[in-house]
C-alpha cells in the first residue's frame, strides 16, 4: 500500500491509529493525517490515496458528508469508518455508501490488523484487474494499428473504454527495429511489442528525451509528430513508421517525422541535426544495380563484383541517394531472384532467406547488409565448394604471410584484403573460417607473441618494443599486453629473469 489517510479530529486517537497501522504487518509507504473532512477532501482531490480511515463526528465536514463527496471523485480510496458506539446507525449508512469496513472505538489491535490485510488484498486485486484491463487495451490498440480498414465505430468503442487508462495527455509514437515482444505498461510510456516488424512504443511528451536517451539510445528510431488521444494513434504510427524507414536506410539513431513537407525535402528529418534530407534517387541504368546479375554472380569468379555492387547500393542509400521505397523494391527483387535461381540448389540456406524479406526487422541498413552478405557468402561457398575453398584458402595463406611480415606497420583488414584482392566482407568471413579468430584478435595475439619474444630475448625498452610490434602509443600497448597476459610488460620481463640466468 502506498498512501493511507487518517481523518480524525482527536490527535491522540489519530496517533494511536497510526501506531497500530505501523505494527499491523501491512507495509504502508506514506501515512497522512488531518483533523476534519474538509481538509481530507482537499487532499483526496489533489493526490491518489489508496485507503482512508475516517471518524464520523468531526468539525467543518463530518465523515458522512466526506464519504458522500468522495463518491464523486475519479479515483476513490478504500474507506474504513471509525466511530463510537452511539454513532453505529451512521456507520451502517456509510457502509451502504461504499465504506469497506467499520471499526468501533476504542480500536482493537487484532481487528485493525485484520482490516488492513483485507484492504491490502483488495488493492492487489484491483491492481491486477487494472493491469488485465490495460493489457486488453494494448491488444486493442495493436488491432487498430494492424487493421487500417477498422471502422469508426470500432475505433470509438476502443476510445470509450480505454482512453483514460492508456493514453493521457500528448504523446509520441516511436518505432525501433528491435526490442522485447511483451507488452509493458509503465508511468509515461507503453510498449506494444512487435507490430509489422517494428517494435512500438508510445511515450508521453514530458518523458520523451529521458526515454530515448535511456531505453532506445542505441537503436535506430523513427519518431512521430505530437498527438493526443487514441483516435490519432493510427496516424502517429504511420508517421513513426515513415521516420523509422528513413532512420534505417540512413543508419541514423533518431529521425523525426515532420508534418510539413516541401517539394524538395522529404517528410522525415534527422533528429540529431534537425536537417531535412533529400529522398530523391537517380534511377538511370548507370546508377541502379541489376539485382538479377548480382544473384547470378554467386558461385562464379565474378562473385566479389556482385558483393561490391550490393555495397554500392547500400552506400548510395545511406548518403541520401534513394528512398525507402526504392530500397524495398531493389532488395525485394534480389531476394526474389535468389529464391528463384537457387530453389533447387541452395537447400537449407534458402529457408534462412525468409528473414530478409522485411529489412526493417533489422536495426539498420548496415546490420541488414552484414547478415545478408554472410548468407550470400555461405551460399557461394556451397556452390563453389571445390574451387572456392581452395582459392580462398590460398588467399588467406597469402594474407597470413603478409601479416607476418608487416605486423609492425599500421595494419588493418582493409589493407590486407586489398593486398590479396578479396572483397572486404568475404575476406572477413574466410579469415575467421580459416584461423578460428577474427582479424583484430589474430593481429593482436601475433603482436603480443612478438612482444613477449622481444621482452625475453632483448634489453629493449618497453616503448621501443611497443613500436616494433606496431603500437605507436606505449600506454595502449601496455594495456593490451596486460589484458592478454595478465601482467604488465615490465612484470613479464621480471618474471623471466631467473630463467634467463
Amino acid at each position: 500500500m502506498k498512501t493511507l489517510l487518517i481523518v480524525e479530529d482527536e490527535k491522540m486517537i489519530r496517533q494511536g491509529i497510526r501506531a497500530m497501522i505501523q505494527r499491523s504487518g501491512v507495509p504502508v509507504e506514506t501515512i497522512m493525517e488531518c483533523n476534519n473532512g474538509q481538509v481530507a477532501l482537499e487532499i483526496l482531490e489533489s493526490q491518489k490515496i489508496d485507503a482512508m480511515f475516517t471518524d464520523i463526528r468531526m468539525p467543518k465536514m463530518d465523515g458522512i458528508e466526506l464519504v458522500r463527496r468522495v463518491r464523486a471523485l475519479p479515483e476513490r480510496p478504500l474507506i474504513v469508518a471509525v466511530s463510537g458506539y452511539d454513532d453505529f446507525s451512521y456507520a451502517v449508512e456509510m457502509l451502504r455508501s461504499g465504506v469497506k469496513e467499520y471499526l468501533l472505538k476504542p480500536l482493537d489491535r487484532e481487528k485493525l490488523k485484520e482490516v488492513m490485510e483485507k484492504l491490502e488484498n483488495e488493492l492487489v486485486r484491483q491492481e491486477e484487474e487494472k493491469e488485465d484491463s490495460r493489457r486488453l487495451g494494448c491488444q486493442q490498440l495493436k488491432y487498430m494499428l494492424l487493421n487500417p480498414t477498422i471502422s469508426e465505430k470500432e475505433v470509438q468503442a476502443v476510445v470509450d473504454r480505454f482512453e483514460g487508462q492508456l493514453l493521457e495527455g500528448e504523446y509520441f509514437v516511436c518505432c525501433a527495429g528491435g526490442g522485447e515482444e511483451d507488452i509493458e505498461i509503465r508511468t509515461g510510456f507503453l510498449r506494444l511489442g512487435e507490430v509489422e516488424g517494428n517494435y512500438l512504443y508510445i511515450i508521453q511528451k514530458e518523458n520523451r528525451e529521458r526515454f530515448l536517451d535511456n531505453e532506445l539510445r542505441e537503436s535506430c528510431v523513427g519518431i512521430s509528430g505530437l498527438h493526443r488521444g487514441i483516435a490519432s494513434l493510427r496516424k502517429a504510427y504511420e508517421e513513426a513508421g515513415t521516420a523509422r524507414k528513413e532512420a534505417f536506410i540512413r543508419s541514423r539513431l533518431r529521425v523525426e517525422y515532420k508534418s510539413e513537407p516541401s517539394e524538395e525535402k522529404g517528410n522525415a528529418t534527422e533528429g540529431e541535426t534537425g536537417e531535412n534530407r533529400s529522398v530523391g534517387w537517380q534511377q538511370g541504368a548507370e546508377t541502379m544495380p541489376d539485382m538479377y546479375k548480382i544473384a547470378q554472380m554467386v558461385g562464379t569468379d565474378k562473385f566479389t563484383e556482385g558483393l561490391k555492387e550490393l555495397e554500392k547500393l547500400i552506400f548510395a542509400m545511406k548518403h541520401s541517394k534513394g528512398s525507402a521505397g526504392v530500397f524495398e523494391e531493389q532488395m525485394g527483387g534480389l531476394i526474389g531472384w535468389f529464391k528463384d535461381i537457387y530453389r533447387n540448389t541452395a537447400g537449407e540456406e534458402l529457408k534462412e532467406l525468409d528473414r530478409f524479406d522485411n529489412p526493417y526487422c533489422f536495426d539498420n541498413v548496415d546490420r541488414y547488409l552484414e547478415e545478408l552478405t554472410d548468407w550470400i557468402i555461405r551460399l557461394h561457398e556451397k556452390l563453389d565448394s571445390r574451387t572456392g575453398d581452395y582459392r580462398n584458402k590460398q588467399k588467406i595463406q597469402d594474407a597470413l604471410g603478409y601479416i607476418s611480415k608487416n605486423y609492425a606497420t599500421d595494419l588493418n583488414m582493409a589493407v590486407v584484403s586489398n593486398y590479396v584482392s578479396m572483397n572486404y566482407s568475404l575476406f572477413s568471413f574466410a579469415f575467421k573460417e580459416y584461423t578460428g579468430q577474427n582479424f583484430v584478435s589474430y593481429l593482436k595475439r601475433l603482436r603480443m607473441e612478438k612482444a613477449k619474444k622481444l621482452l625475453a630475448e632483448t634489453e629493449l625498452r618497453i616503448v621501443e618494443i611497443s613500436q616494433r610490434v606496431g603500437y605507436e602509443n606505449e600506454k595502449h600497448f601496455m594495456k593490451l599486453f596486460k589484458n592478454e597476459c595478465g601482467v604488465s610488460p615490465t612484470e613479464y620481463r621480471k618474471n623471466l629473469l631467473p630463467a634467463r640466468k
